[in-house]
């Protein structure tokens, strides 16, 4: 399996859903709509980020971006996934211009929007979603949060070491979005429980 072929893997983990088979309140839906959006911009931001990276010499940031970018589409697919079987709709599938800067500026922005989600944003959707009892929408926001907190540590790092950034590479989880410095040791991914065989070397 090779990069190509991440987003199709992530879609047909959500072949089998079930559209319908649980509720949630309006807020909950609202925040899945917006975390769905959210990353979907996100994922598209952060190949943008990469050729601008690659552009500038920064070959070690660009994979970085670009390992951040497939585990941003798996959060999205997730969202929808939630989206769908709790019976709800996208609400809005429109993505932002991207007007990238310097890698430098573009890190610095990134981590301060990946600092946000770990810190406020699914930290707040994951806590209504629990009061709700919604599963669906509490194990999107939970793998979302989990990693946005890996990619906030990534990108400080590799904020503070432009220039300087050791060779490195990355592996996402088509499940959850997971993303490892190095392969993962074999066994069960730490967030989701699926093998980490599946998991996917982004190069």
């Amino acid at each position: 399996m090779n990069y190509r072929h991440f987003s199709l893997v992530a879609v047909t983990l959500f072949l089998g859903v079930n559209a319908g088979a649980q509720s949630a309140s309006k807020e909950t839906m609202a925040n899945l709509n917006a975390a769905h959006l959210g990353e979907a911009n996100a994922q598209h931001r952060y190949v943008v980020f990469a050729r601008t990276a690659d552009a500038e010499g920064y070959a070690q940031v660009a994979k970085l971006f670009r390992a951040a970018s497939a585990a941003e589409a798996t959060h999205a697919f997730t969202h929808l996934g939630a989206i769908l079987d709790l019976g709800g709709k996208v609400e809005n599938s429109a993505l932002d211009t991207v007007a990238p800067g310097t890698t430098l500026a573009n890190l610095k922005q990134v981590v301060v929007g990946e600092s946000y989600e770990r810190d406020t944003m699914y930290p707040n959707y994951l806590k209504l979603a629990k009061a709700e009892n919604a599963p669906e929408a509490v194990r999107s926001f939970g793998f979302a949060m989990a990693v946005e907190k890996q990619h906030a540590r990534l990108f400080t790092e590799a904020y503070a070491q432009l220039g300087k950034n050791p060779p490195a590479t990355y592996f996402v989880c088509p499940s959850c979005g997971n993303t490892t410095v190095g392969a993962p040791a074999r066994g069960k991914c730490p967030i989701c429980q699926n093998p980490t065989t599946r998991y996917v070397n982004v190069p």
